[in-house]
């Protein structure tokens, strides 16, 4: 099957590849094996080492990577950039801190010493999507090469360009054959590689339906997996929201890479008594935002990733609105060439509508008007995803209400969601399980081995 980059912007094929044979598949995962075996005992300085000269490279080719990024998934220029300096920061990151986070510990017992000490498991196979094309292999590459292990991606099949740019970034800053392979896959090829005994543990960040899948084939090997999954993130806008700033960020929230993040916020959940205020402003904001060329400074938000994309956003939207959804502005798909829609507010949408059970992977908001903040967080809660939620307000006990209310991996008060390598990345209910950065995520990938010396 042909891996095929096509410009967002324009629908013009940018580039092909082809899959990989199983022959090239058999000789990487082969001598991602072997690499292995000598780079589990490199020392942490020489790792570090290149994995700050990776860094470098980015940051010092931000501005063509960032370039590449946009004509494969439509993000506009200056959040691409973005993206690549997030990647180089993370690297040098876990470059300083992967020795201190996996240092040997003490732990007392009756034994004259003993604790536990943090072993790479071997290669790592990751399934990584389009929306972020090498940040979300990065999140995962970093901490999992810094602890030891090795890394074979198995890239989204529409970004084929990002995946090659990642294996020459690792072979670029010196590391050595085999820590780091592309390969470009079909799903069963890479169900056979997740089978595959050389294979130690795998990660995705997918949709649902992807991570019951590469679940099921990692339990069936009996291996560790990790997953990232789906969101319908709430944003909780409480009495005490300071407006002026929360309207700004919430467009920010729901239109951030174009709409297609799972931790975009896609519900916008609003007390009664700040309800009026609230939409009017956010509606009014929504409908300004610069849609156009995403190389083009001035650019707010760029396209879909694809035509497909579209079509399935429209058709979420339109279905909503037969069922009574009200559409404040946009609801419609732009004309001219490339994956072009309108950022879009819907309010009174029904419960049992797509765009009121559905994620909506694409710059569409929900908002619905709750009576308190009790019912806000019960409303929050009313979904089978877990990843990120926000509450927006002054009142330092509204906040932590909220906090500890609130179903998710991870909860912002005033802020938009975010990953940053210092705090914990993960879900819970149908958004996944276990955890990225931080020491929680370097220590997913190694075998935390009890010692004991009597």
């Amino acid at each position: 099957m042909p891996f095929t980059s096509v410009n967002p912007a324009t629908g013009e094929v940018v580039a092909e590849f082809e899959g990989h044979t199983p022959e090239q598949i058999e000789a990487a995962v082969a001598l991602s094996a072997r690499t292995f075996r000598a780079w589990r005992d490199t020392p942490f300085k020489d790792r570090g080492e290149l994995m700050n000269r990776a860094a470098q490279i980015l940051e010092d080719e931000v501005d063509e990577v960032g370039a590449m990024l946009t004509s494969e998934m439509g993000k506009t220029h200056a959040q691409a950039k973005a993206e690549v300096l997030k990647c180089a920061k993370t690297m040098r990151y876990y470059a300083e801190h992967a020795e201190s986070m996996l240092a040997e510990e003490i732990i007392a017992s009756p034994a004259s010493r003993s604790g536990v000490r943090y072993e790479p498991l071997g290669p790592v196979l990751a399934v990584m999507p389009w929306n972020f094309a090498l940040w979300q292999a990065v999140r995962f590459a970093a901490p999992a090469i810094m602890a030891g292990n090795v890394g074979i991606l198995k890239h989204a099949s529409n970004v084929p360009r990002s995946a090659k740019f990642l294996e020459e970034l690792f072979r670029r800053a010196g590391f050595p054959e085999g820590v780091f392979v592309t390969l470009f896959l079909s799903h069963q090829a890479a169900a056979e590689l997740i089978a595959d005994d050389r294979v130690a543990a795998v990660t995705l960040t997918g949709s649902e339906a992807a991570g019951k899948t590469v679940a099921a084939q990692a339990g069936a090997a009996l291996k560790k997996c990790v997953l990232e999954l789906g969101g319908s993130d709430a944003f909780i806008v409480a009495s005490s929201a300071d407006m002026a700033r929360t309207i700004p960020l919430a467009v920010t929230a729901r239109i951030q890479n174009n709409g297609q993040s799972c931790i975009a916020s896609k519900r916008f959940i609003v007390v009664r008594e700040r309800a009026e205020e609230f939409i009017e402003g956010f509606t009014k904001a929504m409908g300004e935002v610069v849609v156009g060329d995403p190389m083009d400074p001035a650019t707010g938000m760029g396209p879909l990733v694809s035509r497909a994309q579209r079509e399935e956003l429209d058709a979420q939207v339109r279905e909503s609105v037969a069922k009574g959804a009200v559409v404040r502005t946009g609801g419609t798909v732009l004309d001219g060439p490339g994956f072009y829609y309108a950022p879009t507010v819907l309010t009174d949408v029904p419960g049992d509508s797509r765009a009121g059970c559905e994620e909506l992977f694409g710059p569409v908001a929900v908002v619905e008007v709750v009576e308190d903040l009790d019912e806000a967080i019960r409303v929050a809660n009313a979904t089978p995803w877990g990843l990120g939620g926000s509450i927006w307000a002054t009142d330092p006990a509204e906040i932590e209400r909220a906090i500890a209310g609130v179903e998710a991996g991870m909860v912002f008060a005033n802020a938009v969601v975010a990953s940053t390598p210092e705090l914990p990345f993960g879900g819970i209910k149908r958004s996944g399980y276990g955890r990225e950065l931080s020491v929680l995520g370097i220590r997913e990938f190694t075998n935390a081995k009890t010692f004991y010396i009597a």
